[in-house]
């Protein structure tokens, strides 16, 4: 949820996943904690939350991984309201497991299942290195969106700090 809450995050990732770069992949469980989050904000967020949540689903039919509560169970990791999600990535037989809370998954914990996981500024960079046009054209497009709904400047830098991917703006060269 970390990874589709807040916006600019999740659209870029998503856009990368529209290029071919990867396959997303997120359980009910996941989804439904995104919407929960921005509870916060208030019902009409959160119910602009759970359109968008429509709108992925519809768009990545085979995305969503089906929870399996024994192999839940059978995890270990520091807070166990994560297994959930590794519990996704196993099923999903997902090689990297993008989070921006890399210390609630272990390397040793996912090593045994062949998994690698990724803070979304690590994974973005290396994709932008592997292919600039297309991640550089999602994100051109994110933020010429960000700055249409905002009502003052935003520099291309300053977005992706906001939204935690500095390692991302420096590969791009953002001022």
């Amino acid at each position: 949820a970390c990874v589709l809450y807040p916006t600019v995050t999740r659209e870029i990732v998503i856009g990368v996943a529209g290029t071919g770069a990867f396959v997303p992949l997120w359980s009910a469980r996941i989804l439904e904690e995104w919407a929960r989050a921005t509870a916060k904000l208030g019902a009409e967020q959160q119910a602009v939350a759970r359109g968008e949540i429509a709108l992925l689903r519809a768009q990545w039919p085979d995305a969503e991984i089906p929870a399996d509560a024994a192999l839940e169970q059978s995890l270990y990791l520091p807070d166990i309201n994560d297994r959930h999600v590794l519990g996704a990535a196993i099923s999903g037989r997902a090689e990297v497991l993008m989070t921006s809370n890399l210390r609630d998954f272990p390397r040793g914990v996912l090593s045994e299942f062949s998994i690698v996981a990724r803070h979304p500024d690590e994974f973005l960079r290396d994709a932008y290195n592997s292919n600039p046009d297309d991640v550089g054209a999602v994100v051109a497009r994110v933020h010429r969106t960000a700055q249409n709904l905002s009502s003052r400047d935003l520099g291309l830098r300053r977005l992706l700090k906001k939204a935690r991917l500095p390692r991302l703006a420096k590969a791009m060269g953002a001022v």
